[in-house]
């Protein structure tokens, strides 16, 4: 991947001025014909409403900035086959919306990338190629077969359409009327879409990285050297280089990055098992275990993927075991099962108003041995 201080040649054609509210607003257009809103979810021993991505088509965020993206190229006359780079996710994505709209898909895949995600992209007829040992080499990889046969790169975050798509999540969320919302980051296309979505609307977004693989929130520092990335269990985000136009939109629009310990994001994937009956991969839980670390009175986490492989889910059962929740106060009111009706919210994007049904009151947090929930 190039190094953060430069950019390869179409991404120094693209300006961050080339995505924004409008181009979030024509992927939901898109989108809606294909994909469902996935739902939202009270998780009352964390106090966080969850945005159940985990649930979408393919298990994961990815496929919202992967079909608008090939909606979009159709919409300008651009078939030409479409090689990506991924840990996983990104490539599902591109292989289901590339099933749906009858288009050929490379997909190249680090060794040692989950099974259940190889097998995602296999069954839905991409090709699939591995290649090194991280999703830096595999990107390389993929560019140089993209210029070699004429394809079509698509970057798992650094492309417009694909930060469009992304964003259409922070459009489901805002009806929600949440203070805050935390995201996953790893080259930061969902954290740059969303916060695209929902700044005009007065919420604060707030990104979410692994200790050892914080890219992004050193490159919003200043600090753009390259470095390997730490092995984690958030294999999605293990992105050594952030993107050219996410990490601008990241530094001007993101009100924070919290840094998780591998240790608080392991018993948060347990938890949201054991507790919350709700399968994530590593990066999917990734917001929440960042969620303490928050102040907001409405808290809202994306849950980004689903895909872990069983047998890492088993061993993580085995071995991590969190302290019995605390039990809540007497006389807590419980949140409102059913929210009151919609009210309107002023200064909505693009003149479009939101409907915000008004969020419950957040549970009591409950005390673990290795977080402070």
């Amino acid at each position: 991947m190039p190094d953060a201080g430069l950019a390869s040649a179409d991404t120094m054609e693209t300006d961050v001025a080339d995505v924004g509210v409008a181009e979030g607003l024509a992927a939901q257009s898109r989108l809606r014909r294909f994909l469902p809103v996935t739902p939202m979810h009270h998780a009352e021993r964390f106090g966080v409403w969850l945005k159940l991505e985990n649930l979408q088509r393919t298990g994961s965020y990815k496929v919202r900035g992967a079909l608008n993206a090939l909606l979009a190229a159709r919409e300008r006359g651009d078939r030409r086959p479409v090689i990506c780079a991924s840990a996983g996710n990104h490539a599902q994505g591109l292989a289901w919306a590339a099933y749906r709209l009858g288009v050929q898909a490379i997909t190249v895949m680090p060794h040692g990338a989950p099974q259940t995600k190889i097998a995602g992209v296999a069954h839905w007829g991409a090709t699939v190629r591995q290649h090194g040992h991280s999703y830096d080499e595999a990107y390389e990889f993929a560019r140089r077969l993209a210029e070699q046969n004429g394809y079509r790169f698509l970057s798992a975050f650094d492309d417009p359409d694909v930060i469009a798509g992304q964003g259409t999540v922070g459009i489901e969320i805002a009806p929600y009327a949440p203070d805050v919302v935390i995201v996953p980051i790893g080259g930061g296309g969902l954290a740059s879409g969303v916060a695209l979505a929902l700044k005009s609307q007065g919420v604060r977004v707030v990104g979410a990285q692994v200790e050892g693989v914080d890219s992004m929130a050193r490159a919003i520092r200043g600090d753009t050297a390259p470095r390997d990335p730490a092995p984690t269990l958030a294999d999605g985000v293990r992105v050594k280089v952030p993107g050219f136009i996410t990490r601008r939109l990241c530094a001007r629009l993101l009100d924070d990055v919290v840094i998780v310990r591998e240790a608080e994001l392991r018993e948060t994937l347990v938890r949201l098992a054991l507790e919350e009956n709700l399968i994530a991969e590593g990066a999917g839980a990734l917001a929440l275990a960042a969620g303490r670390r928050v102040a907001g009175r409405r808290k809202c986490a994306v849950v980004s993927g689903g895909n872990i492989d069983a047998t890492v889910l088993a061993t993580l059962l085995s071995e991590v075991r969190p302290r019995p929740p605390r039990k809540p106060r007497r006389g807590a009111a419980p949140p409102r099962a059913e929210p009151r009706p919609p009210r309107q919210r002023a200064g909505t994007a693009a003149g479009i108003p939101f409907p915000v049904p008004p969020a419950p009151e957040p549970a009591q947090p409950v005390s673990k041995e290795e977080s402070t929930w």
